[in-house]
């Protein structure tokens, strides 16, 4: 699969794409079957593994679980070497821009070259932008850094381009997994306006209408996690329409 590239065309032709996050510490592995027949039902376009912490292991036997369920991207969004999984399709390679801790900005990427070197994963760049979203989320905790005020938007779009101008092919802004407050509509509108890379918004997004919101500000995918979590009939309310 040509991830990246398949992504732009999808935006190119208009298309509005969401992936899964599923996060193998908070995931039933028994329920894997059940669960991606809602997804491959749902809008859904991508499927994201990862979480904040968590162990190789568990993410290897999700991936391989969540590939005999769809034929939809398993794309490792990893919060650590340990799970990166050369069964997935592709990984965001995650650099932490909106913080200045070194080891999430360049080290751990250096420490997972010996995984990827020989891995047929496609590397696909990632500026990761965390944004306040109202509460203390594991990001902060697990990489030591502060996110970005969403009152100063003009230092969060400064970052999304500095990101781009540093060669990474998608910026992610991110609240936080179980955020309080998703990404506002003004700075995603203000991000969108400055880049030429394609827009990725998650954290705290537990609604359609905030679905809906992201995408007309400007995200070209949206990402959700938290929402099936905490309320298993979510993804009933992303089927597929005629209006689609």
């Amino acid at each position: 699969m040509q991830i990246y590239q398949n992504i732009l065309d999808a935006i190119a032709d208009g298309e509005r794409l969401l992936a899964v996050l599923i996060d193998p510490d908070k995931f039933s592995l028994s329920n894997t079957g059940h669960f991606m027949e809602k997804v491959n039902r749902s809008i859904a376009t991508h499927v994201f593994v990862g979480g904040s912490t968590g162990d190789g292991n568990a993410t290897h036997i999700l991936v391989d679980k969540i590939r005999n369920e769809t034929d939809l991207p398993v794309v490792l969004f990893p919060g650590d070497v340990t799970q990166i999984s050369d069964r997935a399709d592709a990984i965001l390679f995650l650099s932490l821009i909106s913080g200045r801790n070194p080891e999430y900005l360049i080290g751990k990427h250096v420490e997972s070259v010996s995984k990827l070197r020989g891995a047929e994963l496609e590397i696909i760049p990632t500026g990761y932008v965390l944004i306040e979203g109202g509460k203390s989320t594991a990001v902060e905790t697990v990489t030591a850094t502060q996110p970005l005020q969403n009152s100063d938007i003009q230092k969060i779009s400064d970052t999304a381009k500095a990101g781009e101008f540093l060669g990474m092919k998608l910026m992610y802004l991110e609240a936080g997994s179980g955020a309080e407050n998703c990404v506002s509509e003004d700075i995603i509108k203000s991000v969108k306006h400055d880049l030429k890379i394609p827009l990725i918004v998650g954290g705290g997004i537990k609604t359609k209408a905030q679905i809906e919101k992201a995408y007309d500000s400007g995200a070209d995918m949206i990402v959700i996690g938290t929402a099936f979590e905490e309320d298993a009939t979510f993804l009933d309310e992303l089927k597929y329409n005629n209006g689609r």
